[in-house]
């Protein structure tokens, strides 16, 4: 297993504002306003998967479409806005799905901040959220829907989504730290291909399938290396990859 030396010298060495160019985090941190930071994170989160410089460069044009206001874009939202926008799986209707139901949220309610909040009370945090849009899901979402709102229940990493956590709770040179009602201690850290494989050669996972028990496995043992702020370690993970 790596030393605990090892690895918080690849956290110190990753995480650093200049991380920030070239992740999808760098689009909330165009702005001030918490409930801008929070949307523009979670509609950042939605497509961060496949090509890096493929999901940055739509997402770069989204938030063009957005006129770089995203409360102002979700609160106003008219499913013509988006024209044909797609993304991979993703198409128009997939996202306009989504939009309508963050518009009626923003419409009712404090936000995703409260609905995050409501499902962790509930101790159903991730389930509670994705219900929320699925609730509201129309009839011509497709496979681009389900992709972007995954459902916990199928035993997925929700990777993204615990990506989304880390940025909205931690505070740092990176992530923007504007929640408040869980810590870091609890959050899971952000599983893909990438960090699983680099998990297993560093001798912190053992577990074959990348499945939420392997999160849950990970995340375990980086508690057992900083039980305040396990998910620091996905940097190191980052890290690890880029010096190999």
């Amino acid at each position: 297993m790596i030393l605990k030396t090892e690895i918080d010298k690849l956290v110190e060495k990753y995480e650093v504002s200049e991380f920030i160019k070239d992740d999808p985090i760098q689009f909330p941190h165009r702005y001030k306003a918490k409930k801008d930071i929070e949307l523009a994170g979670f509609i950042s989160s939605l497509v961060a998967y496949g090509s890096r410089k493929q999901f940055i460069q739509k997402l770069n044009l989204l938030f063009d479409i957005a006129q770089n206001e995203p409360l102002n874009f979700i609160q106003n939202f008219e499913p013509e806005i988006i024209g044909d926008f797609n993304y991979r799986f993703g198409k128009p209707e997939d996202f306009i799905s989504i939009f309508l139901t963050l518009k009626r949220l923003y419409n009712s309610s404090e936000g995703l901040e409260e609905l995050f909040e409501y499902g962790y009370k509930q101790e159903k945090m991730f389930e509670t959220v994705v219900d929320y849009f699925y609730s509201t899901a129309t009839d011509k979402v497709k496979q681009g829907f389900y992709q972007m709102i995954p459902n916990p229940r199928n035993g997925g990493a929700m990777k993204r989504m615990c990506m989304y956590l880390r940025w909205m709770v931690r505070k740092g040179p990176v992530d923007l730290g504007v929640w408040n009602f869980i810590t870091p201690a609890q959050l899971y850290i952000p599983l893909d291909v990438h960090v699983a494989r680099v998990s297993r050669q560093m001798g912190l996972l053992c577990r074959k399938a990348n499945d939420f028990k392997s999160v849950i496995e990970l995340t375990d043992n980086l508690k057992k290396l900083c039980e305040d702020d396990p998910v620091k370690y996905d940097f190191a993970m980052f890290g690890f990859g880029v010096n190999r």
